[in-house]
């Protein structure tokens, strides 16, 4: 029988009653764990479960804060150790078997701790919480204190283990990584390290990974820049940057799913690829196991998820979900896998006892297998679980022996109440829901989810039966419910129909009939009383639509059975005549409501509000609804909405909510008089309960936690007993004979129950004869039918046979009329196409005909909407597409193509510049104007300072607009340096910076922007030239047209056939009509409304109306058409189509003409032979007219193709600059990226290097206060050990006044110890227990100990006294050896924690050290960056415009490395170069000067005899003309021919001269007035500056005047003083120098004195004898 454990917390007590757990029935969730050799333990619910597997007995340990949540054991202290889940959980550490708490843990953890696990050596205790903290803590149980804590953000762990040999280790594995944690101790402090195991990919291979913070296999980059790690160029700063790996980068690890450690402190570690690791302990070196392949390998069967391991001696055994339990046998890095034992279900978890003597096998499900390892071994099942959680309970009448349970999967069981044991199975292979035990017989009913009820006989509780099954309907069964005298049984359904059952197994449990009442019932409640022949039933239902709740009552008579037939319709419907039903409606919702047993008041759970409350129901019938009020209210004190039930004496009300509190109150008062917590809110409290007859048993059932509790009164006493039991006996007594009867019916008729109940699911319908039975639904015999359904077909069925005359009549004309319409359908097809009638045209069916239309209408409708949604959506797209790019652009891209030449030229299409884009704009343009201000203001400071420069300046100033031009003049750039075309656009950028001056960040926004505005200013430029050749063409084209009209008409004129060519605009030139849809465009017909065609054709009408009354009559029209051949006058076109008509006569041969009709025919002739060449005269000039168009044409159409030729030279042009620009912007873009990027990776070393500075205060602060404690430490145990040598050195002078032979054998015993023999295990348990003996364990410590003491004991006897000595003596030799013992004990533990303290600080040095090298690194690395960094910053990439042939090498040998180049302006070569230019062009001047000067002495020489000679021949000339008189005017006059046109000549020349004299005069004089006007302005400017000048002069003088007088006068003040100060100084210091004197003489005096008189002491006297 199980031990019940009552505790005093589980009990509410008032008014003397209270009740106390029996026993708890569940299942472990959990692991199950161990907690000493024969005992196991797991959570359920509240409850904490204890299970000797020797004698199967159960102990409970209740959590009174909720559902146990966590558990572990501790086996050589036999503690168990939980945790609560509620907020803030707390752990609970209670001893076994004695079930008392020993201590408390509260921490700070906020939400739940997952796990929990004891160290095998010591007090110690690890828990890990998940989210948020994810904070591993180690605790001191027995003192109940946090040593060390550690949080793992992120990481959720699976499995916790402290190593078996070495308390010191614990590892932590969750399905992605495998953590080892170091716990390092000094004295009482603890420090808990971590370290992650590195895992192997997928396959099994290791991964070499780089580091991250510092990688050293970066490629150097000359040209862009320093390469960053990833970290830096992802922007990553903080500790993220620490384990940033790109996607690329990851690769899928191997997934741990479970470990065990070893003796020898290694780890092997279960993946869920089914591969296996092995980890060393101290190194953490990862091993991946082969494995030997089996030469005959398994079939169906492969390892590749295991779930649980544990570690026996030569391997593992490791089981999966396949139900089989593998052992590995593990040999150096390979392992062997063997069958070793096979489950019926998939295991959960493996546990070794503490002996090793068993194996504890766990399944999925939640049994509970042990293996014991004998000479033969044995499998027994401990604990066998149900399938599912528990759906519903129930007692077997009266209560007192069996009770039963259904799960969700229709397995039913039977349990012992007095220990809770299973007593029998039985499996419905069905979903269940609902159960219910007959209080009349031995019989139980259970309700599943197809809509069956099963009857099973339990008159042998050991063995129950299934003996019927009835089928009501196909709904789920909800409810199921016998009254209180077994009479009905009640059976709701999820359709809100109401079954009624006879419950006696006599009548085969007859279904009588059912009631339809609302949908989801949500309770049903009975009152049968024993003096009463009905049976009142309440149905609960809610009213979702109002937020009510429905209340309906009826009542069943005794005698239904007998007179059903008469009383129910044909659909099985009970009528309202026979169960007087009434419905009420209470204003506000309710979970449950129960109807007392007076009838008289109705008791309700509200379901929105914690109260229960009474309805008094209404004396007098009434029809409808009746509205209750509530009669009386009081508050529930439960959680949530709950459950209302009646004791079975109906005098107490039991109360049952989410919170997991059980209540019981008096059904008049409605207070409580005891209260029972079994359940808590975290598990969804209590689903049901149920009480026995009696009143003395009470189960209770949860809703989630899968936990049945068995509750019993502890004390009850007044009357509450005595009534209870009193209407047991008698309710008992009533149903005695019933119940007999019955019983002996299940015995006897219990096989023909059967037959018949086989017969009747087999049996099918026999067809009739009649031909009106074809229409009836035939039963499949595999096929069962419900029984509404049946009575439904015996309806139809009686239907039938009563109207199978008129049926037949019926079928006979339909019979007829289908004949006559086939008839018609076969004279249709025979006949015209026009006459010819549809086939639907023939369906007499009107309503199917409507029925099809409609679907064809519904069908069209749907097609409509989904084109018109399709339609929708295509065009919200498009006018997406459209708003995107077209309506965006305030220049919309298009394109020019040439006439005759296949060139297109495009603009750029450009958006408008946003608000912020100008503003942008607007401010970097106001800063640089303000800074070249600034500077042209600091150069005409520096220049001012100069006089050479002011005048040189004053000679060159010219006027402002000119000062402007100049100055934009020389701010721009060249292009060479500029980088790009963008002054061939007429685009200037003065306040463009020099590429060579950008260094700071916001030099480098500002050029962006500035060249964005560059860009935009070029392709605005070029647009504008394209607008201006888009108007050129279309006027080009009107153009064309225009001529075309003129040649159309003489081709037509001329009656030629050749084609006029007309150019267009392509769909390129105008892009805006591929927007618009044009008719033309539409092959389709387009779909018109009526509405639209009626608008249409009165349009046209009214057209046609309007058209007759403007033409008018014609007859003016048609005389002038035969008249005059439609016009008035004959113009000059129409010759061509002139025709001279003939004579008459000449019809008649020529013989016979007159001379009258000759002549006529002469002047026709001649009027023919005129007409023709005036023809020929017009033709000629038609055609050179033609040509002339043609050509102009032709002429025109090329000028614009050249014009648009150049246009697209200047496009590929414009393309080029803004390839250029762009380019410059990607390079500055680029270098704004590497300076983020290089800022990024200095934020993350300044950070990492705060962190690891913080880190090495804390090792510094560590190995401060370690070196502390050692100190202390060291000082208690060199106190102990001198102690120690103390009492060995004193031990002769206590014992000083014995004899000293026996002072030498106390010695000899005082020196000795006694042997403490090790409990050696058993050579059987060796070979089984693969640790052995834990070491390093306090409790080892303390029994060695105790054990020492008891051995001193013995040594302490008096029978160990040498002979002859004092026993008091003796007493006191035994005190001192004990003191002594005991010191020393002390000594060796201060040793052991000495060493240990001294390793903690070795390893607290070492972590120092390293923290030490890494700063050392991570200021190499700062000043790399920074290196870099200014390097960068100078190192500045520009872009240069050469032309070709300034850059051509050779054999296209590029050098990509310029060490040792610089790059300089090119204005200082062009200077020096100008320089040297000079030079040269003055030292070839001096040369050819020489070079002439000697050239000139042979030319003077030549020229000397020539002039000679000419003289000579002057002189002969001179003699001629002397010898002629004739003046010069004279010869002049003589020899010109035109002499006067000449003089006119001279004279037009000198007038030219003096005009343009008079012109040179006046604009000098101009020049001179605007001169004059200049510098009379720069006269008055620098008047105003010099008046400035001397005002501030004036002031500076005032104030340096003021200041000279401040400063004398202070000046000589300061004098003053000092020159005293240093006075007084001086006679001090003369004073104190001459006080000195006086001392020394003083001094020197009296040891003159002093030596002489030493001098005379040691003189020797020359004394006369």
């Amino acid at each position: 029988m199980a031990q019940g454990r009552e505790r005093e917390e589980n009990v509410y007590a008032t008014a003397g009653a209270s009740l106390s757990v029996r026993w708890v029935q569940g299942f472990p969730k959990q692991n199950v764990q161990f907690i000493n050799d024969s005992t196991i333990c797991y959570p359920c619910g509240n409850f904490v479960i204890f299970i000797n597997i020797e004698t199967k007995k159960k102990t409970v340990l209740q959590c009174m804060n909720g559902v146990v949540g966590v558990v572990a054991t501790n086996v050589p202290y036999e503690v168990v150790a939980f945790s609560d889940r509620r907020l803030r959980p707390l752990i609970y550490i209670y001893n076994f078997p004695g079930l008392t708490r020993r201590n408390k843990l509260k921490g700070n953890v906020l939400l739940d701790y997952t796990l929990l696990s004891f160290s095998y050596c010591g007090t110690y205790l690890a828990s890990y919480s998940s989210l948020p903290e994810f904070e591993l803590a180690l605790w001191n149980w027995e003192s109940g204190v946090i040593l060390c804590k550690k949080t793992q953000p992120g990481m959720d762990v699976s499995q916790m283990t402290f190593n078996p040999m070495n308390w010191r280790q614990l590892c932590l594995s969750s399905p992605s990584a495998v953590t080892m944690c170091t716990i390092e101790r000094s004295n009482q402090e603890h420090h808990l390290k971590a370290k992650s195991i590195k895992l192997p990919m997928e396959d099994g291979s290791f991964f070499n990974e780089t580091d991250v913070i510092f990688p050293t296999s970066l490629p150097k980059d000359l040209i862009y820049g320093p390469v960053l790690p990833l970290s830096a160029i992802a922007g990553l700063v903080g500790e993220e940057a620490e384990t940033f790996r790109p996607k690329d980068d990851l690769y899928p690890l191997l997934h741990p799913s479970m470990h065990c450690w070893t003796p020898t402190s290694d780890l092997y570690v279960g993946c869920e690829e089914g591969h296996l690791l092995m980890v060393n302990g101290e190194t953490l070196k990862v091993t991946l196991l082969n494995k030997i392949e089996d030469k005959v390998p398994t079939e169906g069967r492969n390892l590749i998820s295991p779930v649980t391991m544990v570690y026996q001696k030569g391997g593992v055994l490791i089981s999966g979900i396949d139900g089989f339990v593998y052992s590995f046998t593990i040999k150096d890095s390979t392992y062997k896998v063997e069958d070793f034992l096979e489950i019926e279900e998939p295991v959960a978890h493996m546990m070794f006892s503490p002996n090793y003597h068993m194996l504890l096998i766990q399944t999925d499900k939640g049994s509970v297998y042990i293996y014991t390892y004998c000479e033969k071994p044995t499998f027994d099942k401990v604990l066998e679980a149900c399938d599912g959680k528990f759906q519903a309970i129930d007692f077997i009448p009266p209560g007192n022996e069996y009770c039963m349970t259904l799960t969700h999967s229709g397995e039913v069981c039977v349990w012992y109440i007095e220990d809770g044991t299973c007593a029998s199975r039985i499996y419905l292979n069905t979903p269940a829901t609902v159960l219910a035990c007959s209080p009349s017989s031995l019989s139980v009913a259970v309700g599943t989810m197809g809509g069956f009820i099963h009857f099973l006989d339990v008159r042998d509780a050991e063995a129950p039966q299934a003996i019927h099954k009835a089928f009501p309907s196909k709904w789920s069964v909800q409810h199921l419910l016998y009254d209180q005298r077994g009479i009905y049984l009640l059976v709701g359904t999820s359709e809100g129909y109401v079954f009624i059952i006879n419950a006696n197994p006599s009548s085969l449990f007859q279904i009588l009939g059912f009631i339809e009442v609302g949908k989801d019932i949500l309770q049903i409640s009975t009152v049968s009383l024993l003096e009463t022949d009905i049976v009142e039933v309440m149905v609960l239902s809610p009213l979702p639509e109002t937020g009510r709740s429905r209340l309906e009552i009826f009542t069943l008579p005794k005698i239904l059975p007998q007179v059903s037939a008469s009383f129910i319709d044909e659909s099985g419907r009970l009528k309202d005549a026979l169960i007087h039903k009434f419905r009420y409606e209470i204003e506000h919702s309710l979970s449950s409501a129960v109807l007392d047993f007076q009838s008289h008041q109705i008791y309700g759970f509200c379901n929105q509000v914690p109260y229960i409350c009474s309805y008094l129901l209404p004396e007098q019938e009434h029809s409808g609804i009746c509205i209750l009020k509530p009669y009386q209210k009081v508050q529930s004190k439960h959680y949530g909405p709950g459950m209302l039930s009646l004791s079975p004496h109906g005098l107490w009300l039991i109360t049952i909510a989410k919170g997991g509190i059980l209540c019981i109150r008096d059904v008049h008062t409605l207070e409580t008089f005891v209260r029972s917590r079994s359940h808590s809110h975290q598990g969804h409290g209590i689903q049901s309960v149920r009480i026995s007859m009696d009143g003395q048993n009470i189960l209770v059932n949860g809703r989630d936690d899968g936990t049945l509790v068995y509750l019993r009164w502890r004390w009850l006493g007044g009357n509450l007993a005595s009534e209870i039991i009193h209407y047991c006996q008698k309710l008992l007594i009533s149903l005695s004979n019933t119940m007999d009867e019955e019983n002996d019916y299940l015995s006897i008729q219990q096989g023909e129950s059967l037959n018949l109940e086989s017969k009747s699911e087999h049996t099918n319908m026999k067809p009739s004869i009649d031909s009106s039975q074809e229409e009836l639904v035939q039963v499949d015999n595999l096929k069962e039918m419900p029984w509404i359904q049946q009575k439904s077909q015996e309806a139809i069925k009686n239907e039938v046979k009563l109207f199978s005359k008129k049926r037949k009549e019926i079928k006979t004309g339909i019979k007829a009329l289908a004949k006559t319409v086939l008839t018609m359908m076969e004279e249709n097809e025979t006949v015209d196409n026009i006459a010819k009638l549809d086939q639907k045209e023939f369906g007499l069916d009107l309503e199917e005909l409507e029925r099809l239309h409609d679907e064809n209408e519904e069908e069209v409708a749907k097609i409509r909407k989904d084109a018109e949604m399709h339609n929708l959506a295509k065009a919200y797209l498009a006018e997406l597409i459209k708003e995107e790019c077209w309506n965006s652009m305030a220049v919309k891209g298009r394109a020019l193509k040439c006439f005759h030449m296949p060139y297109v030229v495009e603009n750029f299409p450009m958006k408008e510049r946003t608000e912020e884009e100008l503003k942008e704009l607007k401010r970097v343009l106001r800063q640089k104007k303000i800074e070249t201000e600034c500077l042209k203001l600091r150069k005409e400071i520096v220049e001012v300072q100069s006089t050479i420069t002011l005048v040189k300046k004053h000679h060159e100033e010219e006027d402002e607009e000119e000062e402007e031009e100049v100055a934009v003049k020389n701010s721009n750039l060249p292009n060479y340096l500029l980088g790009s075309l963008s002054t061939d656009f007429g685009v200037q950028a003065p306040l463009l910076s020099s590429q060579l001056e950008l260094h700071s960040r916001e030099e480098k926004i500002n050029q962006i922007i500035l060249l964005k505005d560059v860009i935009y200013k070029v392709k605005t430029a070029f647009n504008n030239e394209f607008d201006a050749a888009y108007k050129q063409k279309e006027f080009e084209v009107a153009r064309v047209k225009e001529r075309n009209v003129r040649i159309k008409e003489i081709i037509l004129d001329l009656d030629l056939e050749e084609v006029v060519w007309q150019p267009e605009f392509d769909d390129c030139e105008k892009p805006e009509r591929t927007l618009i849809v044009e008719n033309k465009e539409i092959t389709a017909q387009k779909m018109l409304n009526p509405w639209l065609k009626a608008k249409a054709e009165l349009t046209a009408a009214r057209e046609m109306e309007r058209w007759l009354l403007t033409r008018g009559p014609d007859t003016r029209h048609r005389g002038l058409m035969d008249m005059m051949g439609g016009v008035l006058e004959v113009k000059k076109e129409d010759i061509l189509r002139m025709v001279i008509p003939q004579p008459a006569f000449m019809v008649k041969p020529d013989a016979l003409w007159s001379e009258e009709e000759r002549k006529q025919f002469k002047d026709y002739e001649k009027k023919v032979k005129e007409l023709n060449e005036e023809r020929d005269k017009y033709r000629k000039s038609l055609e050179a007219e033609m040509k002339k168009l043609q050509n102009s044409i032709q002429e025109s159409t090329q000028n614009f193709d050249e014009h648009l030729k150049r246009l697209f030279e200047r496009r590929v042009k414009a393309e080029m600059v803004v390839n250029q620009e762009e380019l410059k912007i990607n390079n500055l873009v680029f270098s704004l990226l590497l300076d983020e990027e290089i800022s990024s990776r200095e934020a993350f070393l300044n950070n990492y290097l705060t962190r690891k500075q913080e880190e090495k205060n804390q090792t510094s602060e560590a190995i401060q206060k370690a070196r502390e404690d050692l100190d202390v430490y060291k000082e208690h145990y060199d106190n102990l050990l001198a102690e120690d040598k103390v009492l060995d050195r004193s031990f002769r002078k206590e014992f000083s006044e014995i004899p000293s032979h026996q002072v030498d054998i106390l010695y000899k015993l005082f020196k000795r110890r006694p042997r403490i023999h090790k409990q050696k295990m058993d050579s059987d348990t060796a070979n089984i227990v693969p640790f052995g003996e834990r070491p390093e364990s306090g409790k080892l410590n303390k029994d060695g100990f105790v054990q020492l003491m008891k051995a001193m004991d013995d040594l302490d006897n008096i029978s160990n006294m040498p002979e002859g000595l004092d026993p008091s003596v003796w007493d006191h030799f035994c005190m001192t050896r004990r003191a002594k013992v005991e010191n020393e004990q002390k000594v060796k533990q201060k040793a052991a924690g000495l060493m240990e303290m001294m390793a903690f600080l070795r390893r607290r040095t070492e972590d120092d050290d390293k923290l030490k090298q890494e700063i050392e690194k991570v200021f190499h690395e700062l000043m790399v960056l920074q290196e870099e960094k200014v390097r960068f910053q100078l190192n500045l990439t520009i872009q240069i415009l050469l032309k070709q042939g300034q850059v051509e090498l050779e054999n296209f040998q590029l050098l990509l490395e310029y060490p040792d180049a610089i790059l300089i302006n090119k204005n200082i070569i062009e200077d020096l170069n100008s320089v040297i230019r000079t030079q040269g062009q003055k030292k070839v001047a001096s040369m050819m000067e020489s070079k002439d000067v000697h050239k000139g002495i042979f030319q003077i020489e030549w020229e000397h005899k020539k002039m000679e000679m000419e003289m000579e021949d002057l002189n002969q000339k001179a003699w001629d003309i002397q010898m002629l008189f004739f003046s010069r005017d004279r010869q002049k006059y003589l020899n010109e021919p035109n002499y006067e046109t000449l003089i006119a000549i001279q004279i037009g020349i000198m007038e030219q001269t003096i005009a343009v004299l008079e012109k040179t005069h006046k604009k000098n004089v101009e020049n001179c007035k605007k001169l004059l006007k200049k510098l009379r302005r720069y006269s008055n400017q620098k008047d105003v500056a010099n008046y400035t000048l001397s005002c501030n002069l004036r002031e500076e003088l005032v104030a340096v005047s003021e200041r000279k007088d401040i400063c004398n006068a202070m000046g000589s003040k300061l004098t003053c003083e000092k020159i005293a100060k240093e006075r007084y100084e001086n006679m001090m210091q003369q004073q104190k120098l001459t006080n000195i004197a006086k001392q020394q003489a003083e001094q020197i005096s009296i040891l003159q004195a002093e030596v002489e008189r030493l001098r005379m002491k040691t003189f020797p006297a020359l004394v006369q004898i």
